[in-house]
């Protein structure tokens, strides 16, 4: 925790800190927090359900204004239903190599296996523990005559370097033209018979010999904006949709009426809506046969 703090006291830091919790009213974190002026609470979770106590937690963390949730020593299992709350925006960092060792003991697991290396991840957090998607890791050798207190002593100064980059990564990345890309991708390929290519100067998806249902657009002639572009009914649709949320959907440039761009730069994207829009442009131009199959599909 004081290794995220400090390191958010940097000028080019792109998060800050707003709260810092703990289910131990003794611990450590929370002087130091208090000390830099950061908002605190503790509650000891003994003798409470554990829905109830999260629901508590999750009840300080939303009053304190906060958008993503960083666990640091949070030696919990967290309910389902508060990590359900917070999907896709907490992250925890554990001292292993993931997915080796998830859980406790991580040192003298790899001590005990012959490992050449121990280290750190910092993951996303998930229902299951330390399951969660891997997005950074640092590799810390074990030496001859490593014991769990000296291995574990190196393996924290890797974590204090790994976490506060991880994320600062992190918080940036529904920002991030080559995050935005990629997910993109992802979904566009996953459709029957997708392919890219590069099409006025744009990363473009279409289905194999056949027409494109969506571009994805980076400062596309200098208008700032990084964006997917997808078709649609016509006008009526176009100005509905721009009319409702004029900050999220524009008319794009040289497309005409039967498209609308849909910006993704702005920080809280829904990609479940992104894959519908996807799915839609896709039907818009796939052969009957091709979309007939994908009904089918659907169906099971």
């Amino acid at each position: 925790m004081a290794a995220l703090l400090y390191a958010a006291k940097a000028e080019n830091c792109p998060y800050e800190l707003v709260f810092v919790g703990s289910n131990d009213p003794d611990a450590a974190g929370l002087k130091i927090a208090q000390a830099e002026g950061i908002a605190t609470w503790s509650l000891s979770h003994k003798g409470m359900n554990r829905d109830a106590f999260d629901a508590l937690v999750d009840e300080q963390l939303r009053g304190a204004g906060a958008e993503f949730v960083a666990l640091a020593g949070y030696m919990r299992i967290l309910s389902d239903d508060f990590v359900g709350r917070w999907a896709g925006r907490m992250i925890n960092i554990h001292p292993s190599l993931l997915p080796l060792y998830k859980g406790l003991n991580t040192h003298q697991q790899a001590i005990d296996a012959g490992d050449r290396f121990g280290g750190c991840s910092v993951h996303i957090v998930t229902p299951g523990v330390d399951e969660g998607p891997v997005l950074a890791q640092t590799p810390v050798a074990i030496l001859p005559g490593d014991t769990v207190e000296t291995l574990s002593a190196r393996v924290r100064l890797a974590e204090h370097q790994l976490y506060p980059a991880t994320l600062a990564a992190f918080v940036t990345r529904e920002r991030s033209p080559d995050y935005l890309r990629g997910r993109v991708r992802e979904l566009a390929m996953a459709l029957p018979e997708a392919d890219e290519v590069v099409s006025h100067g744009m990363p473009c998806f279409g289905i194999v010999k056949g027409k494109k249902f969506a571009y994805f657009t980076e400062d596309h002639h200098g208008d700032g904006k990084t964006a997917l572009l997808v078709k649609i009914s016509g006008a009526d649709e176009q100005a509905s949709l721009i009319e409702m949320d004029c900050e999220r959907y524009y008319r794009p440039a040289y497309f005409g009426d039967g498209w609308i761009g849909i910006r993704l730069d702005l920080g809280d994207t829904d990609w479940d809506a992104i894959g519908d829009w996807l799915r839609k442009s896709w039907l818009a131009v796939a052969p009957k046969k091709l979309a007939g199959l994908m009904g089918v599909a659907d169906e099971f």
